[in-house]
């Protein structure tokens, strides 16, 4: 049937399909993805359910501008190549963000029958097409017509990779530097494998490099390079290179063995394979496990260590289950496989045996107050309310900051109070020719938002590139 011969009483009578997944108690024991994806005939039903709105409020919700409107018509159509056609064009990395983009506070909040039910599952028809075009289709192909600009990206997670999409798309010689020994960044270290699996990551940087993307790994800019001897070899520089350095708790007890960064404990099990039976990365491992924050990393630490053995694994959040940041599905999902929530709680201390390994964390009941700069109500402390919590590993989630290693190099760059990076409304800073974007200036965010400034940024450099620079030819 086509898309259009249905009337929008018919649409709005079709009921949002369900994601199939694994069982909560057979996928808590392992790192296989989750949600399994939605079969072709779900997948068309799905997109019949769009009203095809003249103004296109989803596509405003979207970072990256993916023409949601159109996409969805093809697949109801049942022109799966079409649908692809159009996702590729718009979007880099469509298999990534249709797992990990948070529609529901983007497209999918700004979809219409959300107002008087459940929205188009957008999110997840992005994954179905994505997936259907890398089993069906050729890699997208580089363009035959090249500018003879040469643009360097510093940085390989999804910012820098977005960036580099587009601009091989416009026919400029990319090459990409990566400070760790694989593509992809966060997508690659912070992101488990049973929300992103490492062959989703690995197909899409083929697809990138197809279209003439170069990477080079093991790139530390700031070490191996700096910023100004990139811009001897280069036309324009595009800095995507996240905000990695962690955020601690600053209370006694964190050098104790057994306490972690989520930054270190997630690189540990996903770069580097600690979590395989023949890993030969260590990874402490214990019965009860605490990690501290709300929000997606959290998230993933704490459902981490509970397929890491842990028999209690427990998310420790200062505010209450309202005011935590995480995705609602991954809550949902992390309380089905039997993560322990507690809330309104704060770390005091973290105690240690004689031995130096993490026993017990010291804990102070919170209360929500007035809301602050975020918000949010702020948690005050409940006086006399302290308890101590057994714990064989604690995890720290609470935020990442801007890493000086780049920074510190370039005493031209002008940076905030916070080290990141500061442009203006073309993405450019204060040094010609060198722009940024993702964490770098915005703080720890996500992973289409990252997308979105390399979109921005693309544009913006191969305006820059043709009105001021001669290319090298």
């Amino acid at each position: 049937m086509s898309d259009k011969s249905l009337t929008a009483k018919e649409r709005l009578a079709i009921e949002r399909t369900h994601m199939p997944e694994q069982p909560a108690e057979k996928r808590a024991r392992n790192f296989t993805e989750v949600n399994l994806g939605l079969a072709e005939a779900a997948a068309i039903e799905e997109a019949r359910r769009c009203l095809l709105c003249k103004n296109r409020p989803c596509v405003q919700g979207c970072p990256v501008g993916v023409r949601i409107p159109e996409f969805l018509e093809r697949i109801a159509a049942g022109d799966l190549r079409g649908a692809a056609e159009i996702l590729r064009a718009d979007n880099a990395l469509p298999a990534t963000t249709g797992r990990v983009c948070p529609q529901e506070k983007q497209c999918e909040a700004k979809c219409v029958r959300g107002l008087k039910g459940e929205p188009v599952a957008v999110g997840w028809l992005e994954r179905f097409v994505a997936d259907w075009a890398m089993e069906h289709l050729a890699p997208p192909s580089a363009p035959t017509t090249k500018t003879g600009f040469r643009v360097a990206i510093v940085g390989s997670g999804p910012g820098g990779l977005t960036a580099a999409g587009e601009l091989a798309r416009l026919g400029h010689d990319v090459t990409v530097f990566e400070a760790l020994h694989a593509p992809g960044g966060v997508l690659r270290y912070g992101i488990p494998e049973f929300r992103l699996p490492k062959a989703i990551v690995d197909r899409e940087v083929k697809n990138l490099q197809a279209m003439g993307v170069k990477i080079e790994c093991n790139v530390i800019v700031g070490k191996t390079l700096t910023v100004a001897e990139i811009l001897r070899e280069f036309d324009a520089c595009f800095i995507a290179n996240g905000a990695g350095l962690p955020v601690f708790l600053h209370v006694p007890g964190e050098n104790l063995k057994g306490v972690y960064s989520a930054n270190e404990y997630l690189t540990r099990v996903n770069l580097m394979g600690a979590y395989k039976p023949q890993g030969r990365t260590p990874i402490a491992r214990g019965a009860i496990a605490v990690v501290f924050g709300g929000g997606n990393t959290a998230m993933d630490a704490v459902r981490t260590a509970k397929r890491l053995g842990s028999t209690r694994a427990i998310l420790a959040y200062r505010r209450g289950r309202d005011e935590m940041p995480a995705r609602a599905e991954e809550i949902k999902h992390a309380e089905e496989e039997g993560i322990e929530f507690m809330f309104l709680l704060a770390p005091l201390e973290i105690l240690g045996n004689d031995d130096g390994w993490v026993r017990a964390v010291r804990l102070q009941r919170m209360e929500l107050g007035a809301p602050d700069a975020s918000g949010r109500r702020r948690p005050v402390p409940i006086p006399g309310s302290e308890f101590e919590l057994a714990a064989d590993i604690i995890v720290v989630a609470v935020g990442t900051r801007a890493n000086p290693l780049l920074t510190a190099t370039c005493p031209d760059l002008k940076l905030n109070k916070w080290g990141n990076i500061e442009i203006d409304a073309n993405g450019m800073t204060s040094i010609p020719g060198v722009f940024a974007g993702g964490d770098i200036v915005r703080g720890g965010a996500t992973v289409i938002l990252a997308m979105g400034d390399g979109k921005t940024a693309a544009a913006s450099i191969d305006r820059y590139l043709r009105e001021n620079k001669v290319a090298r030819r």
